[in-house]
C-alpha cells in the first residue's frame, strides 16, 4: 500500500424539463442539467474530458464524448468546485443520464469520476 493521495471529485445533478422548447407531438423533450463537480479530495484535479450515456424509455441509447465541459477544462484544487449548466433532447417524457469525466491530478494520475445515473423526467411524470 502506498501513501499516494486518492483524488475525491462529488458530482451532483439538478435536471430541469423545458417546456417551452419540448413538443411532445414531435417526440422532442428537452432538458437543462445543472452539473456541480466538487474535489473533495487531498489533490487538485483538471477535467479533460466527458462521456454521457443517455437513454430515453424506448432504450434509444446516445453517447456523447468531448473535450471538457461546455468549452472549459475546470482545474479545481482541493474544496474547489465549478457549476455548469447543459441541456438533452430526447424522444420520450422520461429518460436517464449516466456517466464520467476524465480527470488528471498534478502528478499525471488519470482516473474518472463517476456520475451516478439520474432521471430526466416532465414533471409530475414519475413519483
Amino acid at each position: 500500500m502506498t501513501d499516494k493521495q486518492i483524488p475525491h471529485i462529488k458530482v451532483s445533478v439538478d435536471t430541469y424539463y423545458i417546456e417551452a422548447e419540448s413538443d411532445a407531438e414531435m417526440n422532442r423533450y428537452i432538458f437543462a442539467y445543472t452539473i456541480n463537480i466538487e474535489n473533495k479530495g487531498s489533490v487538485a484535479a483538471k477535467l479533460l474530458t466527458r462521456h454521457w450515456i443517455i437513454t430515453d424509455a424506448n432504450s434509444r441509447v446516445q453517447e456523447v464524448k468531448g473535450k471538457g465541459v461546455i468549452g472549459e477544462q475546470p482545474y479545481l484544487k482541493p474544496g474547489e468546485s465549478f457549476n455548469y449548466t447543459s441541456g438533452t433532447m430526447i424522444e420520450t417524457p422520461v429518460g436517464a443520464m449516466q456517466g464520467a469525466f476524465q480527470m488528471v491530478t498534478d502528478d499525471g494520475e488519470h482516473f474518472d469520476a463517476e456520475i451516478a445515473p439520474f432521471s430526466l423526467a416532465i414533471p409530475n411524470m414519475l413519483n
